[in-house]
């Protein structure tokens, strides 16, 4: 049963206003105008003019900077601004920085963002062999692991995903039932990549091996896109077009031991600890529960990550995930249905802020895969890295 909230962030502020550009494999257009047509778009679903906007949050992977989205949009005079680190595992933590500042007074209306060209400019999934090693702390880090041939995402995952296969006797097709479930939703959803296009758990088993035990299928989209959220506080939020999601709870974590993919020297790999932190402070911060929660948007770049995620947040125990999954619980009318809008494996890789948006619907009860009475919904971000997560509820 739900406690008080603990937290002077719950229930502080709000999200307003979501906007996408299409999801696509060749845009065809600058990052900056992919970044200011999203903004424009949240803005107008939230009913905000250009000109109120006095914040702006984002990646520091991002490569549109904060006042050229700005002078681009209309929008004037600045009072915050912040980026976070760590690719994925930012998304949710820059709707905390702009909770956050909005709780306090540093800024009034707060558009988060996240635009990029990454299947027809730099695709991320290419990983490290063409980009030269800076003399910088973060790029050291892979010294180790490159000479060896961990070079690219798909690889780093697939070294945890080996070892959860092991300690908890998950299988390739276990791997399989998150993809099939997310790519029935994208079915369903016409923003998706993947509309129309569902798959089978054959067509799992019969896609080819990317780094095994990754198949073609486990791995995440590679999107043209962007997306924006407009935050502001929960008293001016009752005010405006549509249903307000309330931030119940925002927290970010780095575990111990935390490298960015690579986390392989802790005793045990077959968590995500800082997914754990997080998971800790959210209940702790709203007074809710597992319990509490009735869907969820879980970060979806591969597969095998989803499963221990479900473990950390407390929806099952470590090791039963598979079992969890296998008895439909993700689908609609299941215990938590998840990744509604087809997840970053359907839908588009946005970095996790179009699953952000998806919340947002799902609170609305505008999903184009909406569950029945869903109060709230609990989003996560990047794993394998410094992650972030929210549960954004209804008033």
């Amino acid at each position: 049963m739900a406690s008080s909230p603990t937290s002077p962030l719950s229930g502080a502020a709000a999200v307003v206003g979501i906007g996408a550009t299409e999801f696509s494999k060749d845009s065809g257009r600058s990052e900056l105008q992919l970044a200011c047509e999203a903004v424009l778009a949240a803005l107008d679903d939230a009913g905000i003019s250009p000109e109120e906007v006095d914040g702006l949050t984002t990646f520091t992977m991002e490569g549109n900077p904060e006042i050229a989205v700005a002078r681009s949009c209309g929008i004037g005079e600045l009072s915050f601004f912040s980026r976070v680190g760590y690719g994925g595992g930012a998304a949710c933590a820059t709707v905390q920085q702009a909770a956050m500042a909005v709780a306090t007074g540093a800024a009034q209306v707060v558009v988060c963002y996240r635009a990029f060209n990454e299947r027809s400019g730099e695709r991320f999934g290419t990983g490290m062999q063409d980009r030269p090693m800076a003399s910088t702390a973060d790029r050291a880090q892979y010294s180790w692991f490159t000479p060896f041939g961990l070079l690219t995402p798909a690889q780093w995952v697939a070294m945890f995903a080996r070892r959860y296969m092991h300690r908890y006797g998950a299988t390739g097709d276990d791997f399989g039932r998150v993809a099939v479930v997310a790519r029935k939703h994208a079915a369903n959803n016409p923003a998706a990549w993947f509309h129309g296009r569902p798959i089978t758990l054959e067509d799992h088993r019969n896609s080819r091996w990317i780094a095994e035990p990754l198949r073609l299928l486990d791995c995440c989209q590679e999107t043209d896109g962007g997306q924006a959220l407009v935050v502001v506080s929960a008293e001016r939020a009752r005010d405006l077009r549509h249903k307000p999601a309330i931030v119940r709870a925002a927290a970010q974590g780095s575990g111990e031991d935390q490298q960015m993919m690579t986390s392989y020297y802790r005793p045990d790999i077959t968590g995500i600890p800082e997914m754990g932190l997080v998971g800790r402070q959210l209940y702790a911060q709203s007074g809710l529960t597992p319990d509490d929660i009735q869907a969820a948007v879980l970060y979806d770049h591969f597969t095998p990550l989803v499963l221990p995620q479900l473990e950390e947040l407390g929806f099952c125990k470590p090791g039963e995930a598979k079992d969890f999954i296998a008895d439909g619980h993700l689908e609609l009318g299941g215990r938590l249905p998840s990744n509604t809008h087809g997840g970053q494996i359907g839908e588009a890789y946005l970095h996790g802020v179009n699953g952000i948006a998806e919340g947002v619907r799902l609170i609305r009860g505008t999903s184009h895969n909406q569950p029945e009475d869903v109060h709230n919904v609990l989003v996560t971000a990047g794993t394998a890295v410094p992650t972030s997560a929210l549960i954004l509820g209804a008033e």
